[in-house]
């Protein structure tokens, strides 16, 4: 299996509703409109394909400067524990290695968390910092 990661492509509707809805993000895929804006107006996306299968995505919107958040990344489950997350973010955090805050929100699990602290993230909970959110 040969994986080909893109840049900042256009990338078509439909493509982004089988990868969002593969890993049951409805929430997303709800609004397809609205996604493939967030997509097209994102500082960064990065994509992973699978011949013309699109099988993953790490989108990170910020100033590219001073902070960087990273919105989504996303793996197909067919294509999980093949190394291609791991790829998505090392490309995104050696883009912006100079970037002092990197930013991330995600749910609670053991392997999410070993996940994001391979790359040096820390969680709120184990650092010093405090993090807030709200949903509409």
């Amino acid at each position: 299996m040969m994986i080909d990661y893109k840049v900042n492509i256009q990338i078509d509707t439909k493509d982004l509703k089988q990868l969002y809805s593969s890993v049951k993000w409805f929430a997303y895929t709800h609004d397809l409109e609205t996604l493939q804006k967030a997509i097209n107006n994102s500082l960064l996306v990065i994509t992973a394909w699978n011949d013309d299968q699109l099988v993953g995505l790490i989108r990170v919107v910020g100033d590219g400067y001073t902070i960087l958040y990273i919105q989504d990344i996303l793996v197909h489950p067919d294509f999980q524990n093949k190394n291609i997350g791991t790829k998505l973010m090392t490309m995104t955090l050696t883009k912006y290695k100079n970037i002092r805050q990197k930013v991330l929100l995600t749910e609670e699990a053991p392997n999410v968390r070993h996940f994001y602290e391979k790359f040096g993230f820390v969680s709120g909970d184990k650092g010093s910092t405090v993090a807030f959110y709200k949903e509409s």
